[in-house]
């Protein structure tokens, strides 16, 4: 019985790498992908989002993006930001910039966002997150907000670079 245990582990200890190989993060290497799978979009390098960062206007050039990323992660539970993300509590938020205040296709706004009548920006953005509630009344977001003006700069720029912002020629 001892033996037929080992076996076993054996077994598992040397096909596991091969196993777990599989189920890398990114969902494996290009390498490993079948022929006929479609191409994937390219990845966005840090250095590409350096570059995006310092093509935003002042004072979001000078975001921290992982400061950013880090307060992203008070909308998480309500927002994606990737192309094509589903809406979840709150809408997805890929294009917001330049996009009409409550014109998401598909999402339920309350009244108070689908009249409010302006196109979200930097500007908007910033006291919207400073606090939802009192810059929008009636909005069905109960997020408290965020006080401290560095860490907005620094989310509007995280989500600048993320979600597909492209500064005005």
């Amino acid at each position: 019985m001892r033996i037929v245990k080992l076996a076993v582990v054996a077994a598992v200890c040397l096909t596991a790498p091969l196993v777990l190989g599989a189920c890398s993060k990114d969902g494996g290497s290009s390498a490993d992908a079948p022929a006929d799978a479609p191409a994937s979009a390219p990845k966005v390098t840090d250095a590409d989002k350096a570059a995006a960062l310092a093509a935003l206007p002042a004072p979001y050039n000078t975001g921290d993006l992982s400061n950013g990323q880090s307060k992203f992660a008070f909308c998480r539970s309500c927002h994606t930001i990737t192309e094509g993300g589903p809406d979840m509590t709150g809408p997805n938020l890929y294009g917001v910039f330049g996009r009409k205040v409550g014109s998401k296709p598909g999402y339920a706004y309350s009244e108070a966002v689908k009249s409010a009548g302006f196109t979200w920006d930097a500007e908007h953005l910033d006291k919207w997150l400073s606090s939802p509630r009192e810059f929008l009344p009636g909005t069905k977001m109960t997020f408290a907000g965020i006080h401290d003006a560095k860490d907005r700069i620094d989310l509007i720029a995280y989500l600048k670079v993320e979600t597909g912002y492209k500064p005005a020629p």
